[in-house]
C-alpha cells in the first residue's frame, strides 16, 4: 500500500483533493496497520510539510506527524507499535471500532459494519487476521468509496454513509487513548493528526446535509 507523500494537499477545489483525500485515508491506513519501513520512512523525509494555504487547519499536525517520522527508525517505530496494540494477550490500546463503540470486540458494531460492507460488495481479506473494524480496514473502505472505479458504489452519498456509522462514532475516541498513554509518541503525532483529518471529514459531510 505504497502512498506518495509528495501528492498529498490539502486546500485545492478540484479532482486534486478528491485526490489527496483517497491517499491521506490511505496513509493512515497504511501507518495503522503496521509500523513503517525504511521505504515510507525515507518518503517522510521528502515529504511536503507546508499547506497551500498557510495556517491551514490540517498543516500544524500533519507538520507533526512529518517531524515525528524523520525523528524515529524502523526499529524504534515497530517498538512503540508492539508496546501499544500489540503485546501479549491485551493490548495497551485498542484499535478496533466494536470496543469504542460497545466495549467489548467482537460486538454488535461488527456485524453492523460487516453487514454495510456486504451491501457495498466488499468482503473481508482473509490474509489479514484483523477483523473487519480495525481503523486501518475502515479507512481503506474510505479511501476505496472516494478512489474506485464503481460509480454505483465509489460516490460521495456512500462515503457519507460509512464515514457516519464507521469511522466519526468513534475513531477519535480512539485517538483519545493513543494520546493518554505514557509510552505513545510517534502514535500520538500520527493519532492527532488522524483526530485533526476527521474533524475535517465531519465538517465536510455536515455541509452535504
Amino acid at each position: 500500500m505504497a502512498q506518495d507523500l509528495k501528492a498529498l494537499s490539502f486546500a485545492t477545489a478540484d479532482d486534486s483533493e478528491e485526490l489527496a483525500r483517497a491517499e491521506l485515508y490511505g496513509l493512515l491506513a497504511r501507518l495503522w496497520f503496521a509500523p513503517p519501513d525504511e521505504t515510507l520512512l525515507q518518503q517522510f523525509r521528502v515529504a511536503v510539510t507546508e499547506a497551500p494555504t498557510p495556517g491551514a487547519f490540517l498543516e500544524a499536525p500533519w507538520q507533526d506527524l512529518v517531524a515525528a517520522m524523520r525523528a524515529t527508525t524502523v526499529q524504534a517505530a515497530a517498538d512503540e507499535y508492539d508496546a501499544l496494540f500489540q503485546g501479549v494477550g491485551k493490548p495497551e490500546v485498542f484499535l478496533y471500532g466494536s470496543y469504542y463503540l460497545a466495549g467489548f470486540l467482537n460486538e454488535k458494531p461488527l456485524v453492523q459494519l460487516r453487514d454495510d460492507l456486504a451491501r457495498l460488495g466488499l468482503a473481508r481479506d482473509e490474509t489479514r487476521g484483523e477483523t473487519e473494524d480495525h481503523v486501518a480496514g475502515v479507512f481503506e473502505v474510505m479511501r476505496y468509496l472516494i478512489a474506485g472505479d464503481d460509480v454505483a458504489v465509489c460516490n460521495l452519498e456512500q462515503q457519507r454513509r460509512f464515514f457516519r456509522a464507521h469511522v466519526q462514532p468513534w475513531v477519535e475516541k480512539m485517538g483519545d487513548a493513543v494520546i493518554a498513554h505514557p509510552r505513545a509518541e510517534l502514535y500520538a503525532k500520527l493519532a492527532a493528526f488522524t483526530q485533526a483529518f476527521v474533524q475535517v471529514e465531519t465538517q465536510g459531510f455536515d455541509l452535504l446535509e
